[in-house]
């Protein structure tokens, strides 16, 4: 799951960005309007965490422009203001979902939770391949019965295999979705988690790597 986060806060916004990390999501963070809206246009994020007063570029400006591109992503709008009018204007202007400030961080990670799967409607909350079972609410994993102790990175990428239904997804594919911006896509690293994700799954082995097209479940 890939997230963005545009809000002004600095503070605020690192800190939701630490906090969905932990819950293994993929986070790049803007601090204006503009600049956040360049990358929710250049990049495929599942969800758009953004706040309503921004600098530069109001939220409900950003949010009609995403909506004028046709952009994929859901968005949580974030405010300040909690009257019934404001959560109808955020509604109004295209926002998936609202949510005024202060808020529970569980309840963020929950409502980013149910916009991913509205984003990807094709993919149900449990995953399932023969013995692997994947709940991607709870962000939990297991084979056989047996409980698996993944990596936020790990995880991802059996999120996205599995949701993959047998379909080779290349590594160019798995960076977009599991990592953030910042990953080299010269580096190594899609190889590496996929490496320590077959040894952590055991055997019989269920990643098969396709010639010139990437991995599969």
């Amino acid at each position: 799951m890939r997230v963005l986060v545009i809000e002004d806060d600095e503070e605020l916004a690192q800190a939701v960005a630490v906090g969905l990390r932990r819950a293994t999501m993929a986070v790049d963070v803007a601090f204006d309007g503009p600049s956040g809206l360049e990358r929710a246009l250049v990049n495929d994020y599942d969800v758009v965490v953004l706040d309503r007063d921004l600098p530069g570029l109001h939220g409900d400006e950003v949010c009609a422009r995403l909506i004028l591109a046709e952009s994929r992503s859901r968005v949580l709008m974030l405010t300040a203001a909690a009257t019934s009018e404001d959560l109808v204007d955020g509604l109004g202007i295209g926002a998936d979902d609202y949510l005024p400030k202060p808020f529970d961080f569980p309840v963020l990670v929950a409502r980013i939770g149910a916009l991913a799967r509205r984003a990807h409607p094709v993919a149900p909350p449990v995953l399932r391949h023969r013995d692997i079972v994947v709940d991607t609410a709870r962000r939990s994993a297991a084979r056989g019965g047996r409980d698996l102790d993944l990596a936020p990175k790990e995880f991802g990428v059996l999120e996205v295999l599995l949701a993959a239904e047998g379909r080779a997804v290349s590594a160019e594919e798995l960076l977009e979705r599991v990592w953030d911006e910042s990953a080299d896509p010269f580096t190594k690293t899609v190889k590496v988690t996929i490496s320590r994700l077959r040894a952590k799954l055991g055997d019989p082995p269920v990643i098969d790597t396709v010639a010139k097209s990437g991995y599969r479940i």
